[in-house]
């Protein structure tokens, strides 16, 4: 073992392996133990299946309501593209560009695709800052309230987040700024580049690379079936509601997965320690059967 923790990456040596001692039952207890633990496991493995076909449905049952909302054109619906209701804004890619030395504890946000969390929002732990002098130098690429940031290369492309509540910062030259006209609001664009039906315009216009790319007008380009504003904000209410729904079932069905996971080590702990009997396998099953039936 001391060879193993002395390198780099963990490792073991055939010797060392044959070395470890483990408890051996007699034939028939080992045999007892492997009953009992398929009987188990088989409980376990039908809840994290069901658990598992629960969290994808949740997922799936969102996704599906967005697109309905947002390609089911409604009365007084227009059809039009994001550059005719939208203005953007590349960052700065001039020689007054950030670099990683000119980062500072505090100062202005200065962001990049890796702030962009799954939510939509911009993370706050995460997100580095450059001083007023060096912003102040950029000639672009300064968010303001109500702005959206996209990115527009590489494995990242079409991720999106409001810059909410940040009201002041620049954006890497990865992303563009997305700043929305009176006649859309910020939230119903966010779902529509998000939405399967946003994301699949990605395809349209990046040059199919293995690193694939956006420009600025391309992304302008995008079609966007569009309600009037008061409409736009009663679909982004329920969207938020709905979202909201869905993530509450993800934690739970996520902690539910957690549970299982953790049940099955415990059962393998009390087999290797002989504290294993027969009531673990009609426990289990109840407990299984209970988590299969919420």
């Amino acid at each position: 073992m001391k060879q193993a923790e002395r390198s780099l990456i963990p490792s073991m040596s055939v010797k060392h392996l044959a070395e470890i001692t483990i408890p051996v039952p007699p034939l028939p207890e080992q045999k007892r133990i492997v009953t009992i633990l398929d009987e188990a496991f088989e409980g376990i493995d039908r809840a994290i299946a069901n658990t598992e076909k629960n969290l994808a449905n949740s997922r799936e049952l969102f996704k599906s309501y967005l697109q309905s909302v947002l390609t089911e054109r409604g009365k007084g619906w227009v059809e039009t593209t994001l550059g005719k209701v939208c203005q953007f804004e590349n960052g700065d890619r001039g020689k007054n560009y950030p670099n990683r030395e000119e980062y500072v504890k505090s100062g202005i946000p200065w962001i990049n695709t890796g702030h962009i969390q799954p939510d939509g929002t911009l993370s706050h732990s995460e997100m580095n800052f450059i001083t007023r002098e060096k912003y102040e130098s950029l000639r672009s690429g300064k968010i303001r309230p109500g702005d959206l940031v996209y990115c527009l290369r590489g494995a990242t492309i079409g991720k999106t987040a409001l810059v909410s509540p940040f009201t002041v910062g620049a954006v890497a030259s990865s992303l563009v700024i997305i700043r929305p006209s009176d006649l859309l609001d910020s939230y119903f664009l966010y779902y529509f580049l998000t939405s399967s039906v946003g994301q699949r315009q990605i395809k349209l216009y990046d040059n199919g690379a293995a690193q694939p790319n956006l420009g600025a007008k391309n992304v302008a380009k995008y079609i966007i079936l569009l309600p009037k504003l008061a409409e736009q904000k009663v679909i982004v209410q329920k969207l938020a509601s709905l979202a909201a729904e869905t993530q509450r079932l993800e934690t739970t069905y996520r902690q539910k997965l957690a549970a299982l996971n953790e049940l099955k080590q415990s059962i393998l702990q009390k087999a290797f320690t002989g504290e294993l009997t027969g009531d673990t396998a009609k426990k289990v099953r109840k407990t299984a059967k209970g988590e299969i039936a919420a």
